[in-house]
């Protein structure tokens, strides 16, 4: 009987052993976490240029690739002056797109619009000369507003972009709180009321924005153009072509000075990127041009444009608890535009890998977060081995927790 008995006990342990190992094997395998080799952060060597900031006025400056770099520190919101037309041709923009090469539909001129352009020119505004029923391109109208600074085009173009120069204000309004110009405010869209203000840096942001536009940026690029009835127009930006300006507009006529946004393209480590600024409230246009191109002269040398990662450099990997191991790689190379003193930060975004079934190389993973200044970037990131499922030993023995 004891026998029989433990003979029954040792059976039904052999089941319950055979039933835990069998439990066992047929567990889901745990999902595979990646590990980062990539360094969180770092701060960019070298020590900042100090600027030549204009003595009176304030400036800010900024370059393609990174954002804002810096600015004089002493910012205060003031008249735009004929800068605020930047504003206006990239609402124009936004609600009756151009593509390079496209004039856009055509605008006749009114009776409206001729007597607003005699009302300008008696207060010795900026203008250009128009007459009823000629007919202007969305194109011509923009190169109006921009190369010569009319500003009776810009009352036009809002006329007929918005029905009224009032309702085309609150776009105006409206695309700056969109952008985050929160010290920004537009009371007209030629920047002749006084009421129009902003600092050096919100109009950065906004250069930024515009000369992405390849029709805006072609336009201030222009040192003149034709028109069908005011004829040959010379660009009102005097620095034109000068240490690699090419745009984008001078604002002055009112009390508070002269302003300068421009944007000039420079070769750094092979590369060619655009150094953006403004300087507002200088006592000329001509001390405004002078200011800029100190502040390219001295930006230029300190950029740098480095690789920080490498195609197939790998940033991290994968090791399964049965013993198999990818790196993981970056999939392109990512060339970084430099400023000293700047932190650069770096974050592994990878995804647990279900490995039920064989994980080939080049398996998208996740991406690596890159951030620096204004930048910020996802560069996808893959597997670079195989990677199999656990074989049977390892299913049938592994531990409890795996």
């Amino acid at each position: 009987m004891f026998l029989r008995m433990r003979g029954r006990i040792l059976l039904g342990l052999v089941v319950l052993v055979a039933a835990a190992i069998g439990l066992n094997y047929l567990r889901p395998v745990p999902a595979v976490a990646a590990t980062s080799s990539v360094v969180s952060q770092k701060i960019i060597a070298g020590s900042a240029p100090s600027l030549p900031w204009p003595s009176t006025g304030s400036a800010a400056v900024g370059v393609s690739g990174l954002g804002k770099l810096a600015d004089s520190g002493n910012e205060n919101q003031i008249p735009t002056a004929s800068v605020a037309k930047v504003m206006t041709a990239l609402v124009v923009m936004h609600d009756k797109p151009l593509g390079l090469g496209q004039t856009g539909p055509s605008i006749t001129v009114t009776d409206e619009d001729v007597q607003a352009y005699q009302a300008d020119l008696e207060q010795k505004q900026s203008v250009v000369a128009v007459q009823a029923g000629e007919v202007l391109t969305q194109y011509q109208a923009l190169q109006a507003m921009l190369i010569p600074s009319g500003n009776n085009i810009a009352e036009l173009l809002a006329r007929w972009d918005a029905g009224s120069v009032a309702a085309f204000i609150d776009r105006m309004n409206a695309r700056a709180r969109s952008l985050g110009l929160a010290k920004s405010k537009f009371a007209d869209p030629a920047g002749a009321d006084s009421a129009t203000v902003s600092t050096a840096s919100d109009l950065l942001a906004l250069a930024m924005v515009a000369m992405a536009d390849p029709v805006i940026a072609q336009i201030v690029s222009l040192p003149q153009v034709k028109l069908p009835v005011a004829g040959v127009e010379f660009n009102v930006n005097a620095a034109l072509g000068q240490d690699g300006i090419v745009g984008i507009k001078t604002g002055s006529g009112l009390a508070e000075g002269a302003n300068f946004l421009f944007a000039a393209t420079v070769t750094v480590t092979g590369h060619q990127l655009t150094i953006f600024g403004c300087v507002m409230g200088q006592p000329t246009l001509e001390k405004a041009f002078s200011a800029a191109r100190a502040l390219i002269r001295a930006i230029q040398p300190a950029l740098v444009v480095k690789q920080e990662l490498a195609r197939n450099q790998a940033v991290g990997g994968y090791d399964t608890p049965w013993g198999a191991h990818s790196d993981v790689i970056s999939s392109v190379d990512v060339p970084l535009v430099e400023w000293p003193g700047m932190v650069l930060r770096e974050r592994l975004d990878a995804r647990p890998l279900n490995i039920d079934r064989p994980v080939n190389p080049g398996t998208l993973a996740g991406a690596v977060h890159v951030a620096l200044g204004d930048y910020e970037l996802d560069v996808p990131v893959v597997t670079a081995g195989q990677l199999y499922p656990p074989g049977r030993f390892w299913r049938l023995t592994r531990l409890p927790n795996l």
